[in-house]
């Protein structure tokens, strides 16, 4: 019998997840908001393998959460980038100032 069963894992991954929406919501540095996305991904990859630990789903969880993860490094490679070409551009990485990007 496992000691740590399949509702608190599920509670650790929705914590995780208000974590990071509170991240973004609250956060006003480009960074801050990145790390608050990457706990929202996080959150949600927990939850995936645990249903894929505790029924019969196999390793459909584990597979999915595979792919949130390579999407997840895509995702931050590609703010990181835009991150830094604001900066140098801005030399701020502050969101409020992010509608200066209209054309």
């Amino acid at each position: 019998m496992d000691a740590i069963g399949l509702n608190n894992v599920l509670a650790i991954g929705a914590l995780l997840f208000v974590c990071g929406v509170i991240c973004m919501t609250t956060k006003r540095n480009g960074i801050g908001v990145l790390m608050g996305v990457e706990l929202v991904l996080n959150g949600a990859n927990l939850n995936f393998v645990a249903f894929s630990r505790y029924s019969s789903m196999g390793l459909d969880g584990q597979v999915i959460s595979l792919f949130v993860i390579v999407l997840a490094a895509a995702e931050a490679a590609v703010a990181l980038a835009i991150a830094l070409n604001f900066y140098n551009n801005h030399l701020t990485i502050d969101v409020d100032r992010g509608d200066e990007l209209r054309g």
